[in-house]
């Protein structure tokens, strides 16, 4: 299936059946995981004398799924991962299609010893105007991303500063393939989650932040329709599913 959108006041072509899905799969058995947070864990319910797997001799497959979506795989949040107030993911995502633009970073070592990705790291991105999503690929760009443990390797994360300038610049969905745009240890301070949401202003629930993407190496930078699901859970992040589209432009 083949769709017609303006971008940049220009008609374009997007090939629907040609999606390039950059999700991490929550995997019980591998996958990514992060913050010392439990592996997913996937068991037949059972009720009674019904066992919910076939290869048990139930009837059907029918599993309990426990999951963290922050951990687990590819997830979305919203204000609501540190605010007080109870906002939901599924009451703050309310529009699913964007333009994104694809950029591919190199960290850079601070002083500390900590990798970071900060305004100097982007100086080759210039937005463009129908653009509301970014997405960061940082570099190199491994596929041992797709099953990487985090938990304690301090992994690279975005600056609160670049934060605060993707939220000033209209960036309304911030997409990164690391477990946080914090780092893993900060006393709680969350700057770069604060800086985004611009916590102590306006009380932003049109922008979202996802977290371990992972975009293949072939897909090159540059602008791209998005499609992010999520699903329909009442919490403050979902386990979801961005999907690419490139732009064929006539």
């Amino acid at each position: 299936m083949k769709i017609e959108v303006l971008f940049e006041a220009k008609k374009v072509e997007v090939d629907l059946s040609k999606g390039i899905d950059i999700s991490i799969a929550i995997d019980p058995e591998a996958g990514v995981n992060a913050f010392h947070i439990s592996r997913a864990k996937f068991e037949p319910i059972r009720v009674g004398s019904f066992v919910g797997s076939v290869k048990e001799g139930g009837s059907a497959n029918c599993e309990n799924l426990y999951i963290n979506a922050h951990g687990n795989g590819t997830h979305t949040e919203c204000i609501g991962h540190i605010s007080k107030e109870r906002v939901c993911i599924n009451d703050c995502l309310i529009e699913f299609f964007f333009f994104a633009q694809l950029i591919s970073v190199t960290p850079k070592q601070i002083d500390n010893g900590d990798y970071i990705i900060d305004l100097d790291s982007i100086s080759h991105y210039k937005k463009i105007n129908d653009c509301k999503a970014i997405i960061i690929r940082s570099l190199p760009n491994d596929i041992n991303k797709l099953s990487t443990n985090y938990s304690g390797q301090n992994p690279t994360y975005l600056s609160a500063e670049l934060c605060k300038h993707l939220r000033e610049i209209g960036i309304k969905h911030l997409l990164i393939d690391l477990p946080s745009v914090d780092r893993e240890e900060d006393a709680g301070a969350l700057a770069a989650h604060k800086a985004y949401w611009d916590f102590k202003g306006a009380f932003r629930k049109d922008m979202t932040i996802t977290e371990l993407v992972y975009v293949p190496s072939e897909v090159e930078d540059g602008v791209y329709f998005l499609n992010l699901q999520i699903a329909s859970l009442m919490t403050d992040a979902s386990p979801s599913k961005p999907v690419l589209f490139n732009l064929l432009i006539s």
